[in-house]
């Protein structure tokens, strides 16, 4: 069976507007044995440090946000003992602007596949706890189960890969625990059949079912028609990015991503492509295509080469926003947007019938106006 969501007729669509503030958040620690005379301030300060500076933490204390065994404490300097409840509450803010309306490429009973708009993020995190996929997803199936009393009530539906916030196109998104292993599976299988790298490029294709193809504007003009990238993926510490960053790097993990060209822009010196990857590493498209000299038009981060664009300042800027916490970084992160990559094109075997899908989702005006007449 194809599941070609290019027709004429009308895609549904759902979403519903973001509140002015979010419901803040709760953090809940317990415990167990903690360091003789560890402090309040102690623990905030090492175990979420990456949440807020010291000034900011003894602010949050201060202000009263830290309960201690259900009493609000506002000294810093108690000691904790063994068995000790602790609850942060952060207070509601204003998340940044995302869009909200999200298009159904394709659902039954088993996944969802959606059109994910730039500048939307796929899971909470960071200043974006509200503002995502996952949160208009919940609110989908809240308005169902009201409006389907006395019947059967579906799961909330989970995406079962990300796409970074910038990008746009299909998110794949599983209804049922099953379907979930599944799928998780199949992303898996596709990226560990570039491991070995021994294999040809038939026995992969043979061996994974699954393909992802994506367009993008990438910076210059690409002179070969075709270009298979190899480059491994590690990190590197980067500033405002807690885990690291994902780089070009020749100790990182196996990457492949073969490039297409479609049409040379000379007059704007830009080339549009279409990229299918045989790997799943983060930020993939963008880090390959700027290691051979080509970023993404309007990528804030990465410059050829494959690594990012760093300022003259290495380091976080330590001030900190009304709510205790770090203020934006001096340097790009990965989460800014502006580049042009978009999630096409997924063909995949079903997770419960093993028919194949072929699922698209149009191209966003920016790449229309320049694709090709094909």
């Amino acid at each position: 069976m194809s599941a070609n969501m290019t027709d004429s007729s009308s895609p549904a669509t759902f979403g519903e507007p973001w509140p002015e503030l979010n419901a803040g958040l709760t953090y809940r620690d317990l415990l167990r044995s903690p360091d003789s005379g560890l402090r309040l301030i102690d623990f905030y300060s090492r175990k979420y440090q990456n949440s807020a500076p010291l000034l900011g933490w003894l602010q949050r204390i201060e202000n009263g946000q830290i309960t201690v065994d259900g009493k609000v404490v506002v000294d810093p300097n108690i000691v904790l003992r063994a068995g000790t409840e602790l609850v942060y509450q952060r207070l509601p803010w204003r998340e940044p602007y995302a869009p909200y309306l999200l298009e159904v490429l394709f659902e039954d009973d088993h996944l969802i596949a959606i059109n994910k708009p730039s500048g939307l993020q796929v899971l909470p995190g960071g200043l974006f706890q509200q503002r995502t996929v996952l949160t208009q997803l919940q609110w989908r199936v809240k308005n169902q189960r009201s409006e389907l009393t006395g019947q059967e009530l579906s799961p909330v539906p989970v995406p079962v890969h990300r796409l970074g916030r910038g990008t746009s196109g299909i998110l794949l998104c599983a209804k049922t625990k099953l379907a979930k292993t599944r799928l998780a599976a199949l992303f898996a299988d596709k990226t560990s059949a570039v491991v070995g790298n021994r294999k040809s490029d038939t026995e992969v294709n043979k061996a994974v079912k699954m393909s992802k193809v994506y367009r993008a504007l990438a910076c210059g003009i690409i002179n070969e028609d075709e270009i298979v990238i190899g480059q491994p993926i590690g990190t590197l510490k980067y500033p405002g990015v807690a885990k690291g960053l994902y780089v070009a790097s020749p100790s990182g993990r196996p990457a492949l991503s073969k490039v297409h060209v479609l049409k040379r822009d000379v007059p704007n010196n830009l080339t549009v492509v279409q990229v299918e990857i045989q790997s799943g590493r983060p930020h993939q498209i963008r880090i390959h295509l700027s290691f051979i000299g080509h970023p993404l038009i309007g990528d804030p981060l990465y410059v050829s080469g494959g690594i990012p664009q760093l300022s003259a300042t290495e380091t976080l800027d330590e001030t900190f926003a009304e709510d205790g916490g770090y203020n934006r970084p001096a340097n790009p992160v990965p989460g800014d947007c502006g580049y042009y990559l978009h999630a096409h094109q997924l063909v995949l075997s079903h997770p419960m019938t093993n028919e194949m899908l072929k699922i698209t989702a149009e191209l966003p005006s920016a790449f229309i106006n320049h694709e090709l007449t094909i």
